[in-house]
């Protein structure tokens, strides 16, 4: 059963949620990271991406950099720029996208859970992606940023955030990105009860985004405990800090591909190739963008072509029938010669955020050939999970992105 337990969190001060909560570490190049953190010195990513406050001889992951973003965040919680809660709470953060809303529900998830699978996950991680949150994390002493958790869709816990959403929320911001942001604290106890009597009764909670940023807490709560030599499990380094959304407000937008060669066919050939396992119909200069699973979209020399799977390559199984799959095995594998999208120099993935434009520009600068995809839905997520499978690499792309800043959760509170 999921163990989902409220905390005290250091948030920013009343006033200042706006300017701290910065997007993930992860979304920004190192020169992008430094100009948002020149243009706002209060946003998160300086403790983030502390190689921010030092020129481009120091390496990003120096030790010094992790010891300036430790230094950072105590200086800001003495200075008074967070605030911690003097009890233990839940909180609702609801994220609002072109009039589209998801709440999630914040709180800290057992490491546990994690490593005895209640916490499933549809990702492979890479350990070389997991050092620099692991020494960040362990350095400051603090989670930063939350993981992005899912779970089935729950009467009681609806019922709970829609009474808590008819008070006044203590954050009610928007970013320069559009999105709005709401925060609400869940205190008294018999909602904080209720919540984590319901989570106790499920028998399973998903990664929906964040797989290395989960893996890298859970390492770090491991480590603490080999440290410490006795714990009673009650200890905050037990739990890591999530947000957990119902399935149902969940959006996940097609995660698109870019390759940069035909492999040595000519177009003729190519088109002729993977008319093997897809029907090919030209579209033109109409941008596709595919409406149902079994359908993609590709441009190629300046046109679109609707391709669609032939029958013979659909299948019934949860990894195998995913679209990703489907392109991947039939098409990207066997014709365009990219046997591993993970290592492959080759292809590129483009989140759908950035349009099929940006498919169509990237055609035209440095690639040949590009794909859009139906996106994955979160049933075939949690089909994936349940059957202790793993997508192929960039299967979901999730938007909007959760904030890092506005919770912190410190691994030795009281």
């Amino acid at each position: 059963m999921a163990d989902i337990r409220p905390f005290s969190a250091y948030r920013p001060a009343p006033g200042l949620e706006s300017r701290i909560a910065a997007l993930p570490y992860d979304v920004y190049s190192r020169e992008e990271a430094v100009k948002a953190v020149a243009e706002n010195p209060d946003s998160f990513l300086g403790i983030d991406r502390a190689e921010t406050g030092f020129g481009p001889e120091v390496d990003t992951y120096a030790e010094e950099v992790y010891q300036r973003a430790a230094k950072l965040l105590r200086e800001r919680i003495r200075e008074g720029k967070f605030r911690k809660e003097e009890h233990p709470c839940y909180y609702l953060y609801e994220l609002i996208m072109e009039g589209r809303s998801q709440t999630g529900i914040v709180a800290c998830a057992s490491i546990d859970d994690y490593c005895s699978q209640v916490i499933k996950k549809h990702e492979n991680t890479r350990a070389e992606k997991e050092l620099d949150r692991i020494r960040h994390v362990d350095v400051c002493n603090m989670q930063t940023g939350p993981i992005f958790l899912a779970y089935r869709s729950d009467a009681v816990l609806r019922e709970i955030i829609q009474e808590t959403k008819t008070s006044e929320p203590v954050y009610d911001f928007v970013s320069e990105d559009g999105i709005g942001h709401r925060v609400w604290v869940i205190g008294d106890a018999d909602r904080v009860e209720r919540i984590r009597g319901r989570f106790g009764e499920m028998d399973a909670v998903y990664i929906a985004d964040g797989h290395h940023r989960c893996a890298s807490a859970v390492k770090v709560g491991l480590m603490r405990r080999e440290a410490a030599g006795a714990y009673t499990g009650e200890e905050e380094f037990n739990y890591f800090l999530s947000v957990l959304f119902p399935d149902e407000e969940l959006r996940i937008m097609d995660y698109n591909r870019v390759v940069r060669d035909l492999n040595g066919y000519d177009r003729e050939t190519f088109l002729e190739k993977i008319s093997e396992a897809f029907q090919v119909r030209e579209s033109g200069k109409n941008a596709v963008h595919p409406d149902k699973k079994g359908v993609f979209g590709m441009y190629l020399d300046g046109t679109w072509y609707q391709i669609t799977a032939k029958p013979h390559i659909l299948s019934e199984d949860a990894v195998e029938g995913l679209d990703v799959s489907l392109l991947q095995n039939h098409l990207l594998g066997p014709v365009l010669g990219i046997a591993d999208p993970k290592t492959d120099k080759r292809i590129d993935f483009v989140g759908g955020i950035r349009g099929l434009g940006e498919l169509e520009q990237r055609v035209h600068r440095d690639m040949a050939v590009a794909f859009s995809l139906y996106p994955t839905s979160i049933g075939e997520l949690f089909a994936v999970a349940d059957a202790g499978r793993l997508m192929p690499p960039k299967s979901t792309w999730f938007e909007p992105k959760l904030r890092s800043g506005l919770f912190l959760h410190d691994l030795e509170q009281a």
